[in-house]
């Protein structure tokens, strides 16, 4: 099995599981679901590069600082 070499391939294969896992029940809320296993990590990874620095990540992410801040509590990452 090939390795995927980009973020897109590497969800793309993880999707295809995720479908041949449900054994024909077809899925429900899927968009909420892949952006909130998403988003914590893409969150963490990100500040931990940022070393913390918040307004850093949020330039980064291209979201506003303030929205950053509401993401880190929402998913814990921060007090």
């Amino acid at each position: 099995m090939k390795k995927p070499t980009h973020i897109e391939e590497c969800i793309r294969d993880s999707l295809e599981v995720y479908f041949k896992d449900l054994r024909g029940v077809e899925p429900a809320a899927m968009y909420e679901m892949i952006l909130g296993v998403v988003e914590k990590p893409l969150l963490d990874v990100v500040m931990k590069r940022a070393e913390g620095n918040q307004s850093r990540a949020a330039e980064w992410l291209g979201i506003n600082r303030n929205t950053l801040r509401r993401k880190l509590l929402d998913h814990k990452l921060i007090k």
